[in-house]
């Protein structure tokens, strides 16, 4: 186990080694409903973005791009929130979607991807479009659904971490591939929590209610 181990590590750049650490930091901090999630997505992403445009994936380099951005959007986010609610945490609810407004956006992403991966597999030589594509489309509206802290963002997550695997082992990210197994896992551990918070959330709010109507 040890050799196989140091084999790997050899395999590896110290560049990727920083970006798993940094990015396995993030969900972490995601799962905790940390603000400093966010700068550790962002440094992550910014160095993933030069390794996988090395590999030809272009739809993830773009995704670590748009990371960028949203890791800047999601702390400002959380801080403005937590400003105006005068609190420690983020200061955004919880908050749920209906099943047809999953349905709605798995069809219209599904869509998207194919249409997309098709153009890519035509007109340039990214590689591996089938799988790089929809899991790039599908993560940028995961992303958005943190940053939203809707919960089931994590049921996504699940999936979308589980295809990663596969696609990071197959072009060599070694420790990125062991990295998105750990995240599968962590992603059902980050559903449970925030199902918590969220349930919760739900016992303060109904009781605020029923103090509010029995005066």
């Amino acid at each position: 186990m040890s050799a196989w181990l140091t084999e790997l590590l050899a395999l590896t750049s110290q560049w990727e080694l920083l970006a798993v650490l940094l990015a396995a930091a993030y969900v972490v901090l995601a799962i905790r409903q940390s603000l400093w999630c966010w700068p550790a997505a962002a440094i992550s992403a910014s160095i993933y973005t030069g390794l996988f445009i090395q590999g030809s994936l272009y739809m993830e380099s773009a995704l670590q791009l748009f990371y960028v951005v949203m890791a800047g959007y999601g702390f400002y986010s959380w801080v403005s929130h937590r400003r105006q609610h005068s609190g420690s945490g983020p200061g955004i609810a919880i908050t749920t979607m209906g099943w047809r407004t999953h349905l709605l956006c798995l069809i219209g992403l599904t869509l998207l991807s194919t249409m997309l991966a098709w153009l890519l597999s035509r007109y340039t030589d990214a590689d591996m479009v089938w799988l790089d594509t929809p899991t790039t489309v599908f993560s940028l509206f995961a992303t958005v659904l943190v940053a939203r802290r809707v919960l089931e963002n994590w049921l996504y997550w699940i999936v979308i971490d589980f295809a990663y695997v596969a696609l990071f082992w197959s072009k060599g990210f070694y420790p990125t591939a062991v990295l998105f197994a750990v995240y599968t896992l962590m992603a059902f551990i980050g559903y449970w929590r925030w199902r918590q918070s969220y349930q919760a959330q739900q016992r303060t709010d109904a009781g605020s209610l029923s103090e509010q109507y029995s005066y």
